[in-house]
């Protein structure tokens, strides 16, 4: 992989669109990528990673929002990166979601993510995809790493790997199990640990089903179930089944008497009940006719009633027809007399009907009169409406030619007002450029002097914490050298207690010793001297990093008083709050310039609107008036005729509605008269007939006719009745000559109890034989079934449980669990193990140039300490140092040394990854951050190592902000930071 070209827009820190050209940095080899704390240097980083994999390094991935918040609201952020991967080229543009302003309205809306993948071919970039999915795919296939591994391999995070130099055993497999894609072995182990359990479950399941089935059989047979192998309780239930069986045989002949003495006491208990009952039902018979001889009386009544009202039934009819005619008759007096009410003394009390009639026809004379009064009403009404009308347009154009007089008159004081405020509005839009100069260079110029008292008291207090750091330096210094010759005294006093005369000595072999040392004491040992040691070197290297501190502050406050000067920082508030003043004074001035000539047009057009308006309104005024003076004349006319015509009432509908309901009432009210009177003739007749009827058929009178009328249903009960009685002396005639009830009635009563008695001993003693008949035989049948069960259950069981003890056994061995690991390494941990110590090869051979040969990683399988759990072993890390000979925990390394261990660890671990994805090229790497805790000599050793990367032609771009890298690295990025936000520039 090389990159070409990087162009960010409204991204990180970087407000507007920077162009990084990496082929300038990448043909020197070596560059640097410089600049102050957070101007963004990491963000160019990030860029590369987000065009690639949409997604940025590390903890910062979880800042979802990538937007710059300096850019303006609706700049769209994006990254462009050309780049060759395995020979091809390939151009990816992506944006992250974010918020735009709404394009109506207030507000924003989410802007999704979007990706565009392009490859060079044919002279021209052609479109390879648009969806996440496929561009992140194909990137990854072609690379041969995940987003993750390609962090750790071509971006050298150091600070990352200082951590996974330190780290524990879990936190650094989670960091391998990420770049080696090892997951597969702990699913295994995962597998291995489910199917162990899943076993188990099995196993027990199996066993507790043949256990259960062999407490059903102890229950079954009604005894304890015995402390056995399932096979071997299939046994026991065959033998028990068997005894069951005989006792079953002996229950069989018992009942079989049981059930024969049943039927008989059965049978004579039904004989008995039998002749019972045919005696009751003749003794009941004779009771029967007995009651009808006592009714006969009444079955007489009953018919003469029916025969009076079949006579009257014929009579019926007329007298109907009789009392319909009557009802009619005052149905309609009532109606006549109603309305000569209503009439009241519109006509005489006893005015017959013809009169009534000859008073309603001159009463529709007259409404045929009024009938073309009122066509003259209606123009009257529509003529007021006409007048109304034309008096509100009146009203409207007096007010419209009243308000253009007066806006004549005075538009052309307002269009003097106008030219004034747009000279002032184009005064102040030509200052406004200089004002927001000020403004920028005030701002500037107090945050430097802000920053320069804050830095002013970070160096005074930077100072005195390195003068504690001499002074302690020194100290350690002076008591390292007190206990070396401490000890080296002891030492030598220690050889002169075992000097003999005449003996040679150890050290110089001569067998004469003038002058052996004395001593009171035997001297500190090893372990002072070298914790003495290390307590120098610890304030040796703090003394290095306050003086580098003391040299950076100083350094940046020299830059700050520069460009902030010898003013205070309150002069300079003061000054930018001033210089702010008078730029929002001026603000808004194009708007009033654009605004102020909108309104001039606007003015000039309504201008000479109205003066043609106006004149129009006079005309349309005067054509008003002529028009209301013709229609008001008109009405004056009509409004006479009217009043004539209604008389006393007060209007004329009131007056056609008076004499349209008195004619109306005339005619119904002569109508009914009419009716009366064939009414009356009509009741008489039908009166008389149904008297002559009811003589003819023997009633006395007519009313006697109608008091002897059946209705249907009275008829239908009577009739009912009547037959009741006949059915019934029917039935008892029948029973009374029964000859089977006759000769039962001549024979003894049965005594019922007796045999009810003898029957239910009969059945008790048939339900019990029979209860524990089925009950052996139940038990029998269920044992012999549960005993072919068990044999089921057990065959099932023994495999299952043969199983499970070989799932224990793997899963133990692949957790690293020590009953069957002797190592305690987990199966991942074991993979992870093998890759560890590729990466230790790897590492250990730039650590030696880097550190002088002083320095070597060791991997170790011992459990590290702090890990808890078995399986936890397996991917130690210790430090061998070369002057000393001990093992040393990565913690009790310096910064300096941290970070060349660190820088090591992580280009051989970009070694293994690399060539676990295929040997993928990689043509251009970054190491990030860790150069200023290096002394000299180091940095020169480790530029040396970073140096020799660029062999076969690879690019290696170094991120920090260390000063003295800047003249050791001519190919630069460098990165500055303002208040609106980043900018790159590239120096070759």
């Amino acid at each position: 992989m090389r990159l070409h070209h990087l162009t960010i827009t409204a991204f990180g820190p970087y407000a507007g669109t920077e162009e990084i050209d990496f082929e300038t940095l990448s043909n020197a080899g070596l560059f640097l990528i410089h600049g102050p704390t957070g101007a963004g240097k990491t963000s160019v980083l990030d860029a590369v990673c987000f065009a690639l994999y949409g997604r940025v390094p590390s903890v910062r991935n979880d800042a979802k929002d990538l937007r710059s918040q300096h850019a303006p609201p609706d700049r769209s952020p994006e990254v462009v990166l050309d780049v060759t991967i395995r020979g091809r080229r390939f151009r990816l543009t992506r944006s992250p979601r974010w918020e735009r302003p709404k394009l109506r309205g207030e507000g924003t809306t989410e802007q999704k993510a979007k990706v565009l993948l392009q490859e060079w071919r044919g002279g021209e970039w052609e479109t390879w995809s648009t969806r996440f999915d496929e561009a992140g795919q194909l990137v990854t296939d072609l690379l041969g790493m995940s987003a993750e591994q390609f962090c750790q391999v071509v971006l050298l995070p150091q600070g990352d790997f200082a951590a996974f130099l330190r780290s524990g055993a879990e936190d650094r497999r989670a960091v391998l199990e990420k770049l080696f894609a090892t997951e597969v072995f702990a699913q295994v182990e995962a597998w291995l640990s489910d199917h162990r359990a899943e076993a188990r479950r099995e196993a027990d399941e199996l066993r507790l089903a043949a256990e259960s089935v062999a407490d059903r059989a102890a229950e079954a047979a009604g005894a304890v179930r015995p402390d056995l192998e399932p096979d071997a309780l299939a046994g026991w239930a065959t033998e028990l089944s068997g005894h069951l069986a005989d006792a079953v045989a002996a229950l069989t002949g018992e009942l079989t008497a049981a059930t024969a003495a049943r039927d008989a006491a059965r049978s004579a208990a039904e004989d008995a009940h039998s002749l019972a009952a045919r005696q009751e039902r003749h003794a009941d018979a004779r009771s029967r006719a007995a009651a009808l001889a006592s009714r006969a009386d009444s079955r007489a009544a009953l018919t003469d009633r029916l025969r009076a009202g079949e006579r009257a039934g014929r009579v019926l009819p007329l007298l109907q027809v009789a009392t319909a005619r009557a009802a009619r008759h005052e149905e309609v007096a009532a109606v006549v007399a109603r309305r000569r009410a209503l009439l009241g003394t519109l006509v005489a009390e006893d005015v017959d009907a013809d009169l009534m009639r000859k008073e309603e026809r001159a009463r529709r004379d007259e409404l045929v009169e009024l009938a073309q009064r009122r066509d003259d009403e209606a123009r009257l009404t529509e003529i007021g409406a006409r007048l109304r009308t034309a008096a509100d347009e009146a009203d409207a154009l007096e007010t419209a030619e009243a308000e253009l007089a007066l806006f004549l008159t005075e538009s052309p004081a307002y269009r003097t007002i106008l030219r004034e405020e747009l000279d002032q509005a184009r005064a102040r839009a030509a200052a406004l450029p200089m004002a927001g100069s000020a403004v920028e260079s005030a701002a500037a110029r107090l945050e430097s002097s802000r920053l320069r008292d804050s830095l002013a008291a970070s160096l005074a207090e930077a100072e005195a914490v390195q003068r504690e750091a001499v002074d302690a330096a020194q100290a350690a210094r002076e008591v390292a050298q007190e206990i070396r010759q401490a000890r080296l005294e002891g030492m030598a006093a220690s050889l002169a207690r075992d000097l003999s005369p005449g003996e040679p000595c150890r050290v110089c072999g001569s067998a004469e010793h003038p002058s052996p040392a004395h001593t009171g004491g035997s001297g500190p040992g090893e372990e002072a001297e070298d914790a003495a040691a290390a307590a120098y070197e610890e304030a040796q290297t703090r003394r290095e990093e306050t003086g580098n501190r003391v040299t950076q502050l100083a350094a940046e406050l020299a830059g700050a008083a520069d460009q902030a000067g010898d003013a205070t920082e309150a002069e300079l508030a003061a000054a930018l709050e001033a210089a702010r003043e008078e730029l929002a004074g001026l603000g808004g001035a194009e708007d009033d310039i654009s605004r102020i000539e909108d309104e001039m047009r606007r003015v000039e057009a309504e201008f000479e609107e109205a003066r043609d308006r106006h004149g129009e309104l006079q005309t349309t005024l005067a054509a008003n008036l002529t028009y209301r003076t013709g229609l008001s004349e008109e009405a004056e006319r009509l409004r006479g005729g009217i009043v004539a015509a209604r008389g006393d009432d007060p209007t004329l509908d009131a007056r056609i509605f008076r004499l349209d309901r008195e004619a109306a009432l005339l005619r119904d009210t002569a109508a009914a008269t009419d009716q009366l009177r064939a009414a009356a003739e009509d009741a008489g007749t039908a009166l008389a007939e149904a008297a002559v009827a009811a003589s003819e058929e023997g009633f006395a009178s007519a009313e006697a006719a109608r008091a002897a009328a059946l209705d249907d249903g009275t008829r239908q009960e009577l009739l009912r009745q009547v037959k009741e009685h006949d059915d019934e002396e029917a039935r008892v005639a029948e029973l009374l000559e029964d000859p089977e009830l006759v000769a039962a009635a001549s024979r003894p009563r049965p005594d019922l109890a007796s045999v009810e008695a003898s029957l239910a001993r009969a059945e008790e003693h048939h339900r019990s034989a029979g209860s524990a008949h089925d009950r052996f035989e139940h038990r029998r049948s269920r044992l012999v079934t549960l005993a072919t069960e068990l044999r089921t259950r057990a065959l099932a069981w023994l495999p299952a449980a043969e199983r499970h003890a070989l799932a224990v056994r793997v899963a133990a061995l692949t957790s690293g669990d020590p009953t069957a690991n002797r190592t305690r390494m987990r199966l991942s941990a074991y993979v992870l193990a093998a890759r560890l110590e590729q990466v230790v090869a790897a590492a250990n051979e730039r650590l030696a140039k880097m550190s002088g040969t002083r320095y070597s990683l060791e991997h170790t399988v011992d459990k590290v300490a702090g890990a808890r759990g078995h399986g936890t072993g397996g991917l130690g890390l210790r430090v061998i140092d070369g002057w000393t000979g001990r093992h040393r925990e990565p913690g009790t390394l310096s910064g300096g040394e941290t970070f060349i261990t660190s820088l090591a660890l992580a280009l051989g671990l970009a070694d293994v990854v690399t060539m676990e994805a295929g040997g993928a090229e990689i043509g251009t790497l970054f190491v990030d951050e860790g150069f200023g805790t290096l002394d000299e000599d180091t940095l020169d050793e480790v530029m040396e190592v970073l140096d020799a990367l660029r062999d076969g032609g690879r690019a290696v771009g170094i991120v920090s902000h260390v000063a003295e890298l800047r003249t050791r690295v001519t190919a630069q990025l460098h990165v500055s930071k303002t208040r609106t936000g980043s900018t790159v520039t590239v120096l070759s």
